[in-house]
């Protein structure tokens, strides 16, 4: 057995692709349409897996768009991605520059959890060592739900 995917119900689709392309950095590997169907899949990969993407067709990040309209929600009932990053506290300063709550911030320079516009929860984990605890991060209060 292996894992291949996570999908994410997506209420707006170019709006997803900005946060996860445009913020977080992921990569389109490969988008589906199905005019029968009424949907559209894109999946995405962290630039670090794009060659194992490209020969195994995993891990990713499917994103469904379904053309109806319904509008889905309870991000929560699946848990939440999860990403290795280089630099958790630039990251999570690009997140607050886009006016996204952190809902748990990187006070211990290791971990983080934010909200994608669809509210499914993302977490954040510092590759390696955690950065040594600085502010703003330490002053930050946990928030919300993650």
């Amino acid at each position: 057995m292996k894992y291949l995917h996570t999908m994410v119900r997506v209420n707006n689709l170019e709006q997803s692709l900005s946060f996860y392309c445009d913020l977080l950095g992921l990569v389109e590997t490969d988008r589906y349409e199905s005019e029968a169907g009424e949907f559209t899949l894109v999946y995405l990969a962290a630039p670090e897996d794009i060659t194992q993407v490209s020969t195994e067709r995993s891990p990713l990040l499917e994103l469904t768009y379904n053309w109806d309209g319904e509008v889905y929600s309870g991000g929560r009932n699946f848990g939440h991605l999860a990403y290795e990053v280089d630099d958790i506290y630039a990251l999570c300063q690009k997140v607050l520059d886009h006016n996204i709550i952190l809902n748990v911030p990187p006070g211990d320079g290791h971990m983080a959890f934010f909200r994608s516009p669809d509210n499914v929860s993302i977490e954040l984990l510092q590759k390696g060592d955690p950065l040594p605890p600085s502010e703003p991060w330490i002053s930050m209060q946990v928030s919300g739900e993650w």
